[in-house]
């Protein structure tokens, strides 16, 4: 009995550390925006790369809709909406256009958006991972 327990401690302390370990990776990853928002698009968490990308701190963005980060022509056409659609159907999506930071100046960026379901199939939120690829973009249109 003290061995099964002392197993099951072990295995408990083992996961906790796995869980512990990702949560930092996210967490501090500086060059990609990575986030979780609800079945609505809302924003759940937020890390370092998602604060220096795009401007907001946890406190300034958790609690409103992604389509923050989209211009207005975008926001008029629905497409951050289609964008979660398309997840829910295909699985994930992946774009690349211009976003919008928090002082309003735009960055080329690749987003891909990713449904996430439970065992049991249903939807639990989206993860969205964005990378800002401005750089490359000036570089292929001086071309």
């Amino acid at each position: 009995m003290v061995h099964t327990k002392t197993q099951l401690q072990n295995e408990h302390n083992k996961t906790l550390s796995e869980l512990e370990r990702y949560k930092m990776l996210v967490e501090n990853v500086q060059d990609y925006a990575i986030f979780f928002m609800d079945q609505d698009g809302y924003i759940q968490t937020w890390n370092k790369g998602a604060e220096k990308n795009k401007g907001y701190t946890h406190d300034e963005i958790v609690g409103k809709h992604f389509s923050i980060f989209y211009s207005d022509q975008d926001n008029a056409d629905n497409k951050p909406q289609h964008e979660l659609e398309i997840a829910k159907k295909l699985g994930r999506v992946e774009d690349e256009d211009w976003r919008v930071r928090k002082d309003g100046t735009k960055f080329w960026a690749n987003v891909v958006i990713t449904a996430l379901y439970d065992e049991d199939g249903f939807l639990q939120g989206f993860a969205k991972v964005t990378r800002n690829l401005t750089e490359r973009k000036e570089n292929e249109d001086s071309l």
